[in-house]
């Protein structure tokens, strides 16, 4: 059974465990790239296996939160106008929509599993060092380890260069991870990289998992930086790349995730 609904106002895809009673519960969110809605996700990573509620959160400008003017600033501004906003609007909304989601559905009263996937990882991780709640385990794929290297890569995309500021430095050293990774001690961390992913996330994903003790990096052959068929939007088959890495996801919550 799939469920699909909001909670607190944040469209989420919702997939209960076998015999849908009291269970943990693991939250993702979504790339910007394929897949790039949460019911696109849920599909591409149904972590089937992992004996939680799985809930799969929409990310702001995505699916039926889509912003038409969101390309256009991300290109404009990728630090100030892409990255940040979209990242801190995610994380705000978060502890709304969980109270929302324990009210309505059988989740144990114990510390959650979070994914994330490219800018999705930024959020997992913003969650995770904030503290904000207990996270047991977290699970990072093709992340936005650091933000200074999603502006770049827009920037090289884009062919403007970025006229960083103090503002600017300020926000993208609040999402740098590796600079940040004291925060995530303490918290199960699975690095996972696609070795066709962009080089400098590729680099990123290994500065993060040797910065945290007892994180575990994961390459994946073959993987680019999508999880799915462009342009994403709508469910489709895992790929053969997706499947490992939702293999190698559920085999970290089986060990790290109280049951």
């Amino acid at each position: 059974m799939v469920i699909t609904d909001t909670a607190a106002g944040v469209p989420f895809t919702a997939l209960p465990p076998a015999g849908g009673g009291p269970a943990p519960l693991v939250v993702t969110w979504h790339m910007m790239d394929a897949p790039c809605t949460d019911a696109a996700f849920a599909a591409a990573l149904p972590l089937t296996g992992v004996a939680a509620w799985r809930v799969h959160l929409g990310m702001p400008w995505c699916g039926p939160r889509s912003y038409p003017e969101g390309r256009e600033l991300s290109r404009r501004d990728p630090m100030m106008l892409y990255v940040e906003p979209v990242v801190r609007q995610a994380a705000e909304e978060f502890p709304a929509a969980l109270a929302d989601l324990r009210a309505r559905f059988p989740i144990a009263d114990a510390p959650i599993g979070v994914v994330g996937a490219s800018l999705g990882g930024a959020v997992a991780l913003t969650v995770t060092a904030s503290g904000v709640v207990p996270v047991a385990a977290l699970a990072v794929v093709n992340a936005a380890v650091r933000a200074s290297s999603v502006v770049a890569l827009v920037a090289e995309q884009s062919g403007r260069p970025y006229p960083w500021e103090a503002s600017s430095r300020a926000a993208a050293d609040r999402l740098d991870f590796v600079a940040r990774a004291a925060g995530l001690d303490g918290t199960a961390l699975l690095v996972v990289s696609g070795d066709d992913d962009y080089p400098a996330f590729r680099a990123d994903a290994a500065a993060l998992a040797a910065a945290v003790p007892g994180a575990r990096l994961t390459t994946v052959p073959g993987l680019a930086h999508p999880l799915a068929e462009r342009p994403g939007e709508q469910p489709a088959p895992p790929t053969p790349q997706a499947r490992t890495v939702d293999a190698a996801i559920t085999g970290w919550f089986a060990t790290h995730l109280a049951t």
